[in-house]
């Protein structure tokens, strides 16, 4: 005689969560499919990142409120800046908690560090900046950053006409074409 136990139809146990880096679990969706969103939990505050743009300005506030020195005062000057030269714009949360203003792709985003508060603009390399704003990431081939230490002067005229460059940047049709670079060439024979 076999000693075979036949398996129930049982429905398999729900999983457990994915755990990310740092510990960080992925939800699965209700659908159960694939993650649909990552819980943020930063050490000191318990920010959660959350979905939809007013949860996004939610959670910039809190960490304006949370920082409470000269970088939540810098990156508050900052963002209301951005709203100024572009009443359009979107706030989001991402890449574990950091403020990104968009319209019609990435304009910017507002990082904050010890001894910096940092701009950096996406596309800032396509950008002219006449005024000499960009302090930071000069080196790379898109993106470029601006670099704001306590007691620094924001030249506020400069800073909105460089968010409305980028965000022009952004809606322009050479926006969605491919740089010459990239484009694939043909071989020789």
């Amino acid at each position: 005689m076999s000693t075979l136990k036949r398996r129930s139809a049982a429905k398999p146990a729900p999983a457990k969560p994915t755990l990310l880096v740092g510990g960080n679990p992925r939800i699965a969706r209700a659908d159960g499919g694939a993650a649909a969103t990552t819980i943020m939990t930063m050490r000191k505050s318990g920010l959660k990142e959350g979905t939809g743009a007013d949860s996004a300005s939610r959670l910039i506030d809190a960490r304006i409120n949370e920082l409470g020195d000269w970088r939540g005062k810098t990156l508050a000057r900052i963002r209301i800046l951005i709203k100024q030269a572009d009443p359009e714009v979107v706030e989001e949360w991402k890449w574990r908690g950091v403020p990104v203003w968009s319209h019609g792709g990435i304009i910017c985003t507002g990082e904050t560090y010890r001894n910096v508060v940092k701009m950096t603009f996406a596309k800032g390399a396509s950008l002219e900046d006449p005024s000499g704003l960009f302090n930071a990431s000069l080196e790379g081939n898109t993106r470029r950053a601006i670099d704001f230490h306590e007691g620094d002067r924001i030249d506020e005229g400069a800073l909105k006409a460089l968010i409305r460059s980028a965000v022009a940047l952004n809606t322009s049709a050479r926006a969605t074409v491919r740089p010459v670079g990239s484009r694939k060439r043909p071989r020789s024979a």
